[in-house]
């Protein structure tokens, strides 16, 4: 299943419906904290809590999961079809874009990062799987388990996310990364 994808259908529903994550929290009986790891595609939420949020929403779980399952063979993605994706908003001013959204069973979740000057993620956090990160605009400063290596246009990192890590941009310019998310299996 794809966990973005099942992220993003939560969080559209919630503020289709003009929920606050408290009122689900409430609604649900679920914490707060969780939901927004949830939205954010930090955690897989088991099948209990999909339909205690489901019912929060509104939501029935197969209206839920329906098409989360297809595979086409081919996918593509026009530069304007790109989905943006907000994440850890709170931690984060970088720019999510989606670059295989209409593949909804994936094994992979390419982006396109754009991180603005000064920008970045404010403080390293791990998460399941696996990622890459390819410079392909500007320059970067990647923190891995608290060490800081900068990242040149060209340059890529093959890392175990579950490792605490960053990126961020100390320069003057806009940067830009092809980052691709490998999630473990369920």
């Amino acid at each position: 299943m794809n966990l973005v994808e099942l992220a993003s259908r939560i969080k559209a529903a919630r503020l289709a419906r003009g929920y606050t994550l408290d009122r689900v929290a409430e609604l649900s009986g679920l914490g707060k904290g969780l939901l927004s790891k949830v939205e954010n595609f930090r955690v897989t939420p088991s099948l209990p809590t999909l339909a205690r949020l489901s019912e929060a929403l509104g939501l029935s779980l197969s209206e839920l999961f329906e098409g989360l399952d297809e595979k086409p063979k081919l996918s593509i993605v026009r530069t304007a079809e790109r989905k943006e994706v907000e994440r850890d908003r709170d931690q984060s001013d970088i720019n999510y874009q989606s670059l295989a959204h209409r593949r909804l069973d994936r094994s992979m979740d390419p982006f396109l990062l754009t991180i603005p000057s000064g920008g970045g993620r404010r403080e390293p956090m791990p998460h399941e799987g696996e990622e890459f990160l390819l410079v392909v605009k500007g320059a970067i400063s990647f923190e891995y388990d608290g060490e800081v290596h900068r990242l040149d246009e060209g340059d890529a990192a093959y890392f175990d996310a579950e490792t605490d890590h960053r990126v961020f941009n100390p320069g003057d310019e806009e940067s830009r990364i092809l980052c691709v998310f490998l999630g473990r299996p369920m």
